[in-house]
């Protein structure tokens, strides 16, 4: 894991070896590292047997992610920028958990091996976060992909009869559609490294831009629609693409979560669409404003985080829509964040359950979502899920506050940290801004909870509590 990482950081390097590459030392320094730590870790435990039990299993996901967060910051913190270590540290984290806030700015005229290793960075952590999803946090019974344990188990047993053969079919749907966003992004009119970089951050939903105006720097509604499909397609369950390709045809839009999905992304531009139109007495052009309005709350749905206008400038109403949105996130299965999709459907069904109940106290209900029966311990997860995330937003809002932060910073901070999102509410970490201003101590904290969001909160709450290391 840690000689891949090491490979990754040489890749700015190569890439952009017939361009002048400023920071080459500290790439190549930074992989050295990482190629060190590798070596001995390999070393260390080559006699040993490999565990798999859930317990080690825990460690191992939860450590292993937050090691490649500051390995990470590496190049960040040996380049030529003028940033602290905890500004690395946060610039790292957002990048591996495809959160896309930034403490840096001058992007346009930044280093590009830079900028690239920025992209770099949230696409990997768009397949690792693939892979963590579909493989790992169902055997550890954490994710929402638990929900989905015995569709997979069906098609695998019939179409992929291996592991290796899903993970092969996961990472050729990546690349395939990467290097279609990247393809189409050129033909657009982006140039070739702009492109290529967001490319790589809107499949991974991840939203790094090469500049502080993110897409509003092409001025094209065509790039706008090209962008809120390719993140619309990292917010799909990639494991349904894999099912469409080995034959199963049609399964990805009976999937219900799909269908909310696109849903929520055609009524809610509208519905705002329409609000701005009526605010503005008849001023704003409408194809303008629809595409922009489309694009913005699909990057926030999909918690990608690009920004094409500062949409909490857009009235009360819109501010607080964006605010709600940055709860929801894309599908389970994707490389989006947030809450996700299936998790509010299951809450409508167990409240039509709790109502049907008052009116008919004997009888007998049955929970299906996807038309599979829903076991009481999934209800249980996405309670306790929904309660520690609601607990962890209270505590991270509380801290951000007790370091002078005003009330909306703090809790849009929080949120968008624990969800994925990116850019937050207000003047300072809003569409318009971004977290440098924040308190050093800030950085750290946010830092942890934008990997608390990606590891779904419970596997680290899990690690963190005495009972898990009790004998």
């Amino acid at each position: 894991m840690f000689i891949l990482l090491s490979i990754f950081m040489t890749l700015p390097v190569h890439l952009l070896a017939y361009s002048e590459v400023p920071n080459a030392l500290a790439f190549i320094e930074s992989a050295a590292i990482c190629l060190g730590i590798g070596i001995v870790g390999i070393l260390l435990t080559r006699r040993h047997a490999s565990d798999l039990k859930p317990r080690f299993m825990f460690v191992l996901t939860v450590s292993s992610w937050f090691i490649i967060a500051l390995l990470s910051c590496l190049p960040f913190y040996l380049s030529d920028l003028d940033i602290t270590l905890a500004e690395a540290v946060f610039e790292s984290t957002s990048g591996i958990t495809t959160t896309g806030a930034t403490v840096l700015s001058g992007l346009d005229g930044m280093d590009r091996d830079l900028l690239l290793w920025r992209s770099i960075l949230q696409w990997i952590g768009g397949i690792g976060i693939i892979g963590m999803f579909v493989a790992v946090l169902p055997f550890l019974r954490v994710g929402g992909m638990r929900l989905f344990a015995t569709e997979s188990s069906e098609w695998t047993d019939k179409a992929l009869p291996r592991m290796k053969t899903l993970s092969r079919g996961l990472l050729l749907v990546y690349l395939v559609f990467t290097i279609v966003a990247v393809t189409v992004y050129a033909l657009s009119g982006m140039t070739l490294f702009d492109a290529f970089n967001h490319g790589l951050t809107s499949i991974a939903t991840g939203g790094f831009s090469t500049s502080d105006l993110s897409m509003a720097k092409f001025d094209s509604n065509l790039i706008l629609l090209e962008a809120t499909f390719f993140m619309m397609l990292g917010s799909l369950p990639f494991f349904l693409f894999v099912r469409e390709m080995y034959g199963q045809h049609g399964v990805l839009f009976r999937d219900q979560q799909v269908r909310l999905f696109i849903t929520i992304l055609l009524v809610v531009p509208a519905l705002l669409t329409a609000y701005r139109w009526s605010i503005s007495n008849g001023d704003m052009d409408p194809v303008d404003g629809y595409v922009n309005t489309l694009f913005n709350v699909t990057s926030v749905v999909t918690t990608t985080g690009y920004a094409s206008e500062d949409y909490s400038a857009w009235g009360p109403l819109a501010f607080v829509v964006f605010f709600f949105l940055m709860f929801v996130g894309g599908c389970s299965g994707s490389t989006a964040g947030g809450m996700k999709i299936f998790r509010f459907q299951l809450s409508l069904i167990v409240l039509r359950e709790q109502l049907m109940r008052l009116l008919h106290p004997r009888a007998v209900f049955t929970r299906n979502y996807n038309r599979r029966a829903v076991s009481d311990e999934i209800i249980a997860s996405m309670i306790a899920y929904t309660f520690i995330f609601l607990l962890c937003l209270v505590l991270i809002t509380t801290a951000m506050a007790a370091l002078q932060l005003d009330f909306i910073t703090s809790l849009s901070s929080a949120l968008t940290v624990l969800t994925n999102v990116g850019p937050g509410l207000g003047e300072i970490v809003g569409p318009a801004g971004n977290f440098a201003p924040l308190p050093e101590t800030a950085k750290w904290i946010l830092s942890v909870g934008m990997l608390m969001g990606r590891l779904e909160i419970l596997s680290v709450v899990i690690v963190l509590s005495p009972a898990f290391w009790r004998s």
